[in-house]
Parts: structure tokens; C-alpha cells; sequence
């Protein structure tokens, strides 16, 4: 039953059922369930064998899975450093300094949005910093948890995926030079068509626009996203507290003024400056290996992610500690014993993430065994479309696919190629706008995805409900994806990627009109909004 129809039920089993229910864990389980089923042609001692591969595989395939393992420690790491940072008082300092610098929910919400774009190295590692630095200014400020969710999502992947100094610029790179070798219609290096593809990736262009528009507007609410805010504002609950948070401490430590902003700046800067470092090094390491030269390209192209962030969450673990025990003498309420307690705490807090991530790695790991992805490819490949259409359609595909896989990196892994051989076939001049389609719909599915683990990481950041994250940021996503859809059939229409731009910036800017000077007619106003804004 692989790559035929039936291959797309487990993941549709899945997104259905969390849609539903909204409990991630069991909608994941019965959509492994039935992926495991479909792939042993529901032959009983076949499917669980394929269940407990689906599961051990993120520890053990043919040998230690060290990618997976270390995310995982990372992610837990996150949650200890998190607990040092409250035990110290850190938090509290960092929150209080902050407000008196950012007085406005505006300036809370544009420090989210300005620090997702500037972390831009990795999805992972931005999703999780951004939310350590900025969470308790949104949290002084009143801004819901599923808003800054939605900032650090909405930044993450689209900003990875046009930086091509970032492990996504890296991956994307090599897979376009697989594309052009050879290929005699173009005349571009594949990092002079990664740079090209940047203005024709309209999803990103949207999404940036729109978070920005977002933090700036008071009233750019809407959906279940305006009910978070809402609530936020008049009650002070940054989150439904009758769902699960992941990275949310259940410990109650003991309050204290001594407390320093040093004691939260220093574990995050020492976390980003030895992630960098790792990254550098395992990156110059591995390029001096494979081929005899390191430069800037070849370093990101070859870096270790992995323990780059476990290095960097080791590093700021043992800091964030050695602040609290520094605290001993002149903190009263300071005990040894609160050490064992943060270790404990961070890692219960981080457990509900890890135990989506390890469910989400494995429906994916079916998904590519059921080959759904190449039956959704053959779907438009087999489908006679007009060319002009071609960029329109893939990147439909691509959110498609990313959506149904919860990956966005292994959308392009499939598409990406089946792209560049159709357009180098009948249309090489649409080729670069077609593979920007397919970049661009592929981080819209991903968006969307309530199984995608780059979503699960945002709203671990964020401290949000993943559910709720999924159902406030989808409206954005598909305004975005509709804008862009349109953007690429004139695009085709017309062969012009500056009428494509044009069209794009033409719809963003009636939005924007709409909701800055119609929007207020139609958006209650909710008591206090508009102060500080």
C-alpha cells in the first residue's frame, strides 16, 4: 500500500483527530497506530514490528540516533535553565528592567518580532531562545502566549529559509546544485539561484509583513487568536490554564529581590555564543574533511547542529546554576537542595514537548515509509496542468505535503527536484519561481501542521498550548498562502516576476488598509487595548 491513496490516512487520521479532540498524544498514537497497520498490510506480528521500529528509530537506526537524542536533551535542557533562571530570580529582574525600557505592548511585541529575525541560524534554536528572552516581557505586558507562539513561528522558518547562512541556506543550497549540475538552459551558481529565489518567495514576504503589521496593530486580531488576546488583556491568563503547557514550571519557588538581570542574560548569551561556536567549529571540522577547504558556505553546509545545541544548553545550565549557588550567602530563602529541585522541575516541564517531538518523529518516519510524499508528487506530476500555472500548483503541493508530513525539510527533499526537472523541461524560465514555490508552500504547511515538530518547538518557546498555537496562527498562514497563490499565477501568466512582486505587495497593502482603518469597525474593542499601544 505504499505510495498509493492509502498512504495519506495515518497523517490524515492524525491532523483530524487533534483537530478534534485537541489532545496531541492520542490523535499522534492513532495515527501511528494506523500507519503501522497500512505499512504491514494489517498483518498483526508485521504491524507491531513496524510500530516499534516507528518508535525506536528516533534512538536507534543501525546506530545511535544522535540528531534526535541530543534535540531532545536540548529541549530538556531549556526547561532546567528555565527553572534556574526562576529560582534565581532572574526572571523577575529581567522582566521588571525590561518594562521599564519597553513600556508599550507594541514594544513587547516588536522585541519578539525583531529578535526572530535576528536569530536566524536554526529553527530550533530560534524557536527556544526567542522564547527564553522575550517570554516574560509579552508575559509583563499582558500579550497572550499563543500571540507570541504566532511571532516566534511565523519568524523562525520563513527567515531560515531565506538566510543562506543558516542550516537551512545550507541544505537548501546543496539540494539546488543537485538541480543545475548539468543543466545546460541556466547559467547560475546554486547559491546565485538561492539569492535570486529570495524576492520570489511570496510566502515569506507575506508572513514577515504580516507579523510585523501584527506587532505594530492593536486590532490585527482575529479568530481564536482575538479570544487570546482578549483574555489576556481583561483577566490577566496568558493561557487557557486548563490545557497543558509545555516548558509551564509546576514548582513554586521562593520569591526574592535578589535576584540580577545577569542572572537570565548571561545562561541565554553563553547558550548562543557556544552554539555558535559549536556550529563553527564542527562545521570547519567536517569541511576540512570532506573537502580539504572551509569557507563560510561549506562550515554551514557541514555544521553539526545537534551538538552544537547540546553543547550550548550544557554550557548554560552550568552557568544558570552557578548564578543560584553564588546566591547563598546573602539569599535567605537559598537552599541546596533547590538545585536537585530546578533539575527535576525543568525536566517535568520540557516532557510534554519531548513526548509530542518522539510521537511526531515517528508518524514521519511511517509517512516515509508509506511513501506519501512521492504519491502526492505523482499527483501533479500525472496531472496535465498548464505551464503557466506550474509555480501556482507546486506551491499548493508543497503545503500540502508539509502539512500531511509535518515536514517541511522533507517536502523539499521530494519536491524540490521533481520541480526543477519539470520547469527545466517545459518552462526553465519559471524554473527559480517554481523551487521558490516550493520553499515558500512547503513552510506554509508546515505552519499549519499540528504535527510538525518546528510548530512544536514554537509553542514549547512560548509556553502555549500547541493546539491553540496551530488553530490562532492557521488564519494567518492561509491569508498568507492566498496571497501568495495569487501572487505566482500572475507570475505565470505574465512571466514577470516583478508583476508577481507587484501583485503580492498590491494585496498586502489592502489588508493592512483594511484592518488599520476598517478593521476597528468591525473588531470590538476590548477595555485597555489601546493603552500602551
Amino acid at each position: 500500500m505504499s505510495g498509493t491513496i492509502f498512504s495519506i490516512l495515518p497523517p490524515l487520521i492524525a491532523i483530524v483527530m487533534v483537530l478534534i479532540t485537541k489532545r496531541v498524544l492520542v490523535s499522534l498514537g492513532a495515527g501511528i497506530v494506523a500507519g503501522a497497520l497500512i505499512a504491514a498490510s494489517f498483518n498483526p506480528g508485521g504491524s507491531l514490528s513496524t510500530l516499534w521500529k516507528a518508535f525506536t528509530v528516533s534512538f536507534w537506526d543501525g546506530g545511535l540516533n544522535t540528531y534526535n537524542i541530543f534535540i531532545m536533551l536540548f529541549v530538556l535542557l531549556l526547561g532546567v535553565i528555565t527553572a534556574f533562571v526562576s529560582l534565581s530570580g532572574g526572571s523577575r529582574a529581567f522582566a521588571e528592567w525590561a518594562t521599564k525600557r519597553i513600556r508599550t505592548r507594541r514594544g513587547a511585541k516588536l522585541l519578539a518580532a525583531f529578535l526572530g529575525i535576528l536569530i536566524f541560524v536554526d529553527d530550533y534554536f530560534n524557536a527556544l531562545a526567542v522564547g527564553q528572552i522575550a517570554r516574560p516581557i509579552t508575559d509583563k505586558h499582558k500579550i497572550s502566549r499563543a500571540k507570541l507562539a504566532y511571532f516566534i513561528d511565523s519568524t523562525s522558518a520563513p527567515v531560515c529559509a531565506i538566510a543562506p547562512v543558516s542550516s537551512w541556506g545550507a541544505y537548501l543550497i546543496g539540494i539546488i546544485g543537485t538541480i543545475l549540475a548539468g543543466a545546460t538552459a541556466v547559467s547560475y551558481t546554486p547559491l546565485q539561484a538561492f539569492l535570486l529565489m529570495i524576492p520570489m518567495n511570496f510566502y515569506v514576504l507575506a508572513t514577515l509583513v504580516f507579523v510585523f503589521f501584527a506587532a505594530i496593530s492593536s486590532n490585527f486580531d482575529f479568530g481564536e487568536m482575538r479570544r487570546h488576546e482578549r483574555r489576556a488583556l481583561e483577566t490577566g491568563e496568558l493561557f487557557d490554564p486548563s490545557k497543558q503547557i509545555p516548558g509551564e514550571l509546576k514548582e513554586e519557588f521562593p520569591v526574592h529581590n535578589h535576584g540580577r538581570v545577569i542572572d537570565l542574560v548571561l545562561p541565554i548569551v553563553l547558550l548562543v555564543a557556544v552554539t555558535f561556536g559549536g556550529m563553527f567549529i564542527t562545521g570547519y571540522r567536517a569541511s576540512i574533511a570532506e573537502y580539504g577547504r572551509a569557507d563560510i558556505w561549506t562550515i554551514f553546509e557541514m555544521t553539526d547542529v545537534s551538538i552544537s545545541l547540546l553543547t550550548g544548553g550544557i554550557a548554560g545550565v552550568l552557568v544558570a546554576a552557578l548564578l543560584y549557588a553564588a546566591q547563598m550567602k546573602r539569599n535567605e530563602t537559598a537552599r541546596y537542595s533547590y538545585i536537585g529541585t530546578a533539575f527535576i522541575s525543568g525536566i517535568k516541564a520540557m516532557m510534554p514537548a519531548v513526548s509530542i517531538l518522539v510521537f511526531a518523529w515517528a508518524l514521519t518516519y511511517l509517512i516515509g515509509e508509506l511513501e506519501t510524499g512521492a504519491f502526492l508528487s505523482g499527483v501533479v506530476q500525472s496531472a496535465n496542468v498548464p505551464v503557466i500555472l506550474l509555480p501556482a500548483i507546486m506551491f499548493i503541493l508543497a503545503g500540502v505535503m508539509a502539512f500531511a508530513t509535518g515536514t517541511s525539510w522533507g517536502s523539499f527533499g521530494i519536491l524540490l527536484p521533481i520541480a526543477g526537472q519539470v520547469m527545466l523541461d517545459a518552462a526553465p524560465e519559471l524554473l527559480l519561481a517554481s523551487l521558490a514555490a516550493v520553499l515558500g508552500g512547503a513552510v506554509f504547511g508546515d505552519h499549519c501542521s499540528p504535527i510538525s515538530d518546528s510548530t512544536i518547538m514554537s509553542s514549547t518557546g512560548a509556553g502555549s498550548n500547541h493546539i491553540d498555537h496551530v488553530s490562532t496562527q492557521m488564519p494567518y498562514a492561509l491569508m498568507s498562502a492566498g496571497i501568495s497563490a495569487i501572487g505566482y499565477v500572475v507570475l505565470g501568466v505574465t512571466d514577470s516576476v516583478w508583476a508577481g512582486i507587484l501583485s503580492v505587495v498590491v494585496m498586502l497593502a489592502a489588508v493592512i488598509w483594511f484592518w488599520a482603518y476598517k478593521g476597528r469597525a468591525i473588531t470590538p474593542s476590548v477595555a485597555g487595548q489601546q493603552s500602551g499601544d
